[in-house]
């Protein structure tokens, strides 16, 4: 199996930054993409950012020129800064692993969430 371990959340003023990181352990092959996830209340689960194994990226329109998405393969850890936030920013983040678990053997892992609240 493999645990991924979500920090970083917090509560921030608008325009604030906060840095959250994912790091995966456990049975790990190598890791593939990985990415940031969130959910506001009462909306469904939406892609924030997303990271290949080569530091191919892509963000959500919402969020591009404000976060940043990158990784550390050494650590597994995956991360998401985020600058000048705002307050429909406010949902619980999620990370995404694409794993290869043995060769050929490949699973998707979602982190527990970590909450992210933006006052305004």
């Amino acid at each position: 199996q493999v645990q991924l371990v979500e920090s970083g959340g917090g509560l921030v003023q608008a325009g604030g930054s906060l840095r959250l990181s994912c790091a995966a352990s456990g049975s790990i092959f190598n890791i593939n993409a990985m990415g940031w996830y969130r959910q506001a209340p009462g909306k469904q689960r939406e892609l924030v950012a997303t990271i290949t194994s080569n530091i191919g990226t892509n963000y959500a329109d919402s969020v591009k020129g404000r976060f940043t998405i990158s990784r550390d393969n050494a650590k597994n850890t995956v991360y998401l800064q985020m600058n000048s936030l705002k307050s429909e920013d406010t949902a619980v983040y999620y990370c995404k692993v694409d794993v290869n678990v043995s060769w050929g053997t490949r699973r998707i892992f979602w982190g527990q969430g970590t909450q992210v609240t933006v006052s305004s």
